[in-house]
């Protein structure tokens, strides 16, 4: 029996994502015949060609004139320099042609649409070179990248504009998924006819199949945009082989999936399983083979006459030191696309390069956090691995892909667990580059940070949420705004770079409390402890503290209705009447500047397009909190 998992459109193009890797690995660790598929890449990289550009000419030639916005006017004008660079400017980012980065960089060679407009905020008062102050006069190639992943977003913006509506290189089609209590959108969508986007994505489906033969398909859904790509593959593989057995998993089921009742779902999927895949594709295989009836089966939706009915046998979940190691086998790690899109350097790491993406540990240590899904699996269930057999991961992955940089993907990695990893790695004079997620625990001593540093540490990513004692204590965040300032400031010192997750927008957070909170988020830019940083809206789930417990947090929840398909955003009503989505575009205005070292002497009422009030936070709040550090 073998079993091929595919990656659906689209996660990110840099490096893979790693839930197929991480089941391939198992799978073969118990002897089974599996196989793997980026089909997110393989659209991307089909689109992004000579053949997938003359496509998209043919679809502009077919609309009529009114319907051509003013950027797929520009991009068919320039249609044969389109022509002539793309496959440059792909293998350009692949790094399989770094020569011809000095052409691109000099902007002469590829062809500018209105994403090249960014380029006018970097420029000085001289009116010299916009970009002198990221790259420097050395930096040809990352300012070649820079205008390579611009030239590309022209592109996604004609896919966009005139092939579909939906078409994002991350996010697509989002909105049919995300928290949609029915599964009409999505039913509709898949019944309309095919796009380009869809036709191609058909091809790319059945090639996979043809060439594999499996008799299951895995499909891996992360996130909301990745649910339409992964029902049109399940689509694409059905009408090639309705015998071939489709199952669905991955964060999207986990989280939104849970109250599942839409048997129109089974006319795509066989299967449905919830939380870590490892148990619940055991017994699905013992199931295939007959040796154990679907009423043994492991947290799994499947379709009855009666309607769609959960089974859950209850078995333990296999431990996560015995999951195996991740295997990138079948992937095709030298055509993945280098972007370059944000010049902040510790923010363009998510972009930038690929990674061996590896997990330190299971779920989180803290688990308290009352705005996270703490009553899942994926953060509930925490389980640790020695350092020994993490490492015994390391290499093998080196061994197979030949690259040394590493992303630690966790919820928040343990401190001792990464003392540990540092002992281990030093053992063994292994070197090794890597970051990850996280606490800003105040066990993250200068000390331990220069360890860190010296293993091989070059950024971490921690949530300060909001920078406000009493909403953090509110959150159960456990941390304080100059324990913050503090560990930021010592990974800082070691030379790590920081990058600070920022919140807006929980129960009862007042326009004085946002205004406060840009106001310790400046004096930490400013201080040096933080490089990068990203606000985003709060989005109360019914995973949380706060959706389960919503009268301990001051608020009213919406009334949600009948649930057959996706449940997890919540409505609430807060009591404080802010109008968080205003206040919201001024701290991203600000937040953007900040981390490109612009605006961090401006009074932080100046990003915001109405009156707010004058913060209360001393000015030297954080200066001091470092200078009394003993």
């Amino acid at each position: 029996m073998r079993v091929l998992s595919v990656i659906p459109p689209l996660t990110q193009l840099n490096t893979p994502y790693p839930s197929t890797a991480y089941l391939t690995g198992f799978l073969r660790s118990r002897g089974i015949d599996a196989v793997q598929e980026d089909l997110a890449l393989a659209l991307v990289l089909r689109l992004l060609s000579r053949d997938g550009l003359l496509a998209v000419r043919e679809c502009i030639s077919a609309l009529p004139v009114a319907q051509r916005t003013p950027r797929v006017q520009a991009f068919d004008r320039a249609f044969d320099r389109y022509l002539a660079t793309i496959d440059c400017a792909v293998a350009f980012l692949q790094g399989r042609d770094p020569s011809i980065g000095h052409r691109i960089a000099g902007r002469h060679f590829l062809p500018e649409g209105s994403r090249f407009e960014s380029l006018d905020a970097y420029i000085d008062d001289e009116g010299g070179d916009p970009l002198a102050w990221a790259f420097g006069a050395l930096g040809v190639q990352d300012r070649a990248r820079h205008f390579a992943t611009l030239y590309l977003d022209d592109v996604a913006d004609v896919l966009r504009e005139a092939i579909d509506p939906r078409f994002e290189f991350v996010r697509y089609a989002e909105s049919l998924a995300q928290s949609q209590a029915s599964f009409d959108p999505l039913a509709k969508a898949l019944a309309a006819p095919l796009n380009l986007v869809d036709r191609t994505l058909h091809e790319l489906a059945q090639a996979a199949v043809a060439r594999h033969a499996p008799n299951i398909v895995l499909v891996s859904t992360p996130f909301p945009g990745n649910v339409y790509g992964a029902f049109r593959i399940a689509q694409a593989i059905k009408a090639h082989d309705p015998a071939i057995i489709t199952v669905l998993g991955g964060g999207f089921v986990n989280t939104e999936l849970r109250e599942l009742s839409e048997p129109r779902v089974f006319d795509h999927f066989d299967y449905v399983t919830l939380d870590d895949g490892e148990r619940p594709l055991l017994a699905l295989l013992e199931h295939l083979k007959g040796q154990r009836p679907q009423d043994r089966l492991v947290r799994s939706f499947v379709r009855t006459a009666e309607g769609v009915r959960y089974v859950d046998a209850h078995e333990p979940d296999v431990p996560f030191a015995e999951a195996g190691t991740p295997t990138w086998d079948g992937l095709p790690l030298d055509h993945y696309l280098s972007l370059l899109d944000m010049l902040n350097p510790m923010h363009r790491l998510w972009s930038d390069a690929r990674w061996n993406k590896l997990t330190v540990a299971h779920g989180c240590y803290w688990k308290k956090c009352s705005f996270c899904d703490v009553s899942l699996d994926y953060i509930s269930r925490y389980e640790a691995v020695a350092a020994a057999t993490l490492v015994d991961r390391i290499e093998t992955i080196i061994a197979e892909t030949g690259q040394t940089g590493f992303h630690f993907v966790d919820e928040a990695a343990p401190p001792k667990a990464l003392k540990a990893l540092v002992d281990e790695l030093r053992k063994r004079q292994r070197s090794i580059s890597w970051w990850g997620n996280i606490r800003f625990e105040k066990s993250f001593t200068p000390e331990l940070c220069a360890e860190l540093a010296g293993s091989g540490c070059i950024a971490v990513s921690g949530g300060l949420e909001v920078a406000s004692d009493r909403l953090l204590k509110l959150m159960q965040k456990g941390v304080s705004v100059e324990q913050v300032a503090r560990v930021t400031h010592a990974f800082t010192d070691a030379g790590i770079l920081v990058h600070a997750y920022l919140m807006y927008g929980f129960p009862t957070q007042t326009v004085q409390d946002t205004v406060d909170a840009l106001e310790y988020v400046r004096q930490l830019f400013a201080a040096g402890c933080i490089q990068s940083g990203f606000f985003h809206r709060f989005a109360c789930t019914v995973h949380s503290p706060v959706g389960q417990h919503p009268e301990r947090f001051g608020i009213t929840l919406k009334p949600l209705p009948p649930v057959s398909f996706a449940r997890n955003d919540v409505g609430f009503i807060d009591p404080t009447g802010v109008d968080h989505a205003t206040l919201g575009i001024a701290l991203n205005k600000a937040l953007y500047n900040y981390m490109h070292g612009l605006g961090l002497d401006e009074d932080v009422r100046s990003w915001f397009s109405g009156r707010v009030p004058r913060t209360k936070v001393p000015r030297h709040f954080i200066a001091r909190a470092l200078e009394s550090w003993v």
